[in-house]
């Protein structure tokens, strides 16, 4: 696959594919709330960033970065306070104190970001984060959300596809699993779909390896788990599967 964008996309999707199973006991009830921490701006945030504090960061050092992460627009700033974040996240200890702070949507939102190396320092942050278990139910979260952005955009269909995914990720089509997972996975289908016929890369389709992200959406198990999806008991989830089996 080609473009700058194809390695963060391929990183993020295996980082997303490691996570599945996690995905999978949340999706049968298992949920856990954030401890929601207020965030106050300290001066003395910056200087956890600037290479020369080599310590492993406190609680209340990285409730500090945080707020820096979630409070600044500087790339500067964001790109070395993801650094910092994706070093300390390396310690057990603090891959828990992160996650408590609510600290994962906040690098998985910069994921997004239209820098670059930005969304590499917070791929690299949240690989690092999803060592601890409990850590990865957030984190699949978050890059089914960078995946339902990037599949509404043409141009990066074809990278998309062509990315190595565990079959686990199959999982998500589930019937049991959760109502705004199988939303997201299902629009997910669509907006591939949607796509490829935009690019008219459905009349002449380039050469797909096996594992790829477009051998398990166009293989015969993900069509019958969506077929099954027919009788769910959600209206909505009943009604989009609705609008993406003429197109299987």
């Amino acid at each position: 696959m080609g473009g700058p964008g194809a390695g963060w996309v391929a990183a993020g999707l295996l980082l997303g594919a490691g996570a599945c199973y996690c995905i999978y006991r949340l999706t049968r009830g298992r949920r856990r709330g954030d401890r929601e921490l207020g965030m106050r701006p300290s001066k003395s945030a910056e200087d956890l960033t600037d290479g020369s504090y080599d310590d492993v960061l406190n609680a209340a050092q990285l409730q500090k970065l945080l707020y820096l992460l979630e409070s600044t627009e500087d790339p500067v700033i964001i790109e070395r306070a993801l650094i910092t974040l994706g070093n300390n996240a390396a310690f057990s200890v603090n891959q828990a104190i992160i996650r408590e702070l609510g600290g994962i949507p906040i690098v998985g939102n910069k994921i997004n970001h239209s820098n670059q190396s930005i969304k590499e320092k917070a791929l690299n942050a949240l690989n690092n984060l999803s060592v601890n278990v409990e850590n990865q139910i957030k984190i699949k979260v978050q890059v089914l959300k960078l995946l339902l952005n990037l599949s509404e955009n043409p141009a990066m269909t074809e990278g998309l596809l062509h990315a190595q995914v565990d079959s686990s990720f199959l999982s998500l089509y589930d019937s049991h699993v959760a109502k705004e997972i199988l939303l997201r996975v299902l629009t997910l289908f669509q907006n591939i779909n949607n796509c490829l016929k935009i690019e008219g890369h459905l009349a002449v389709q380039p050469t797909f390896t096996e594992g790829s992200l477009f051998f398990l959406l166009h293989g015969e198990e993900c069509a019958q788990k969506i077929k099954a999806l027919v009788d769910h008991h959600d209206a909505e989830v009943k009604e989009k599967v609705l609008t993406i089996i003429p197109k299987i």
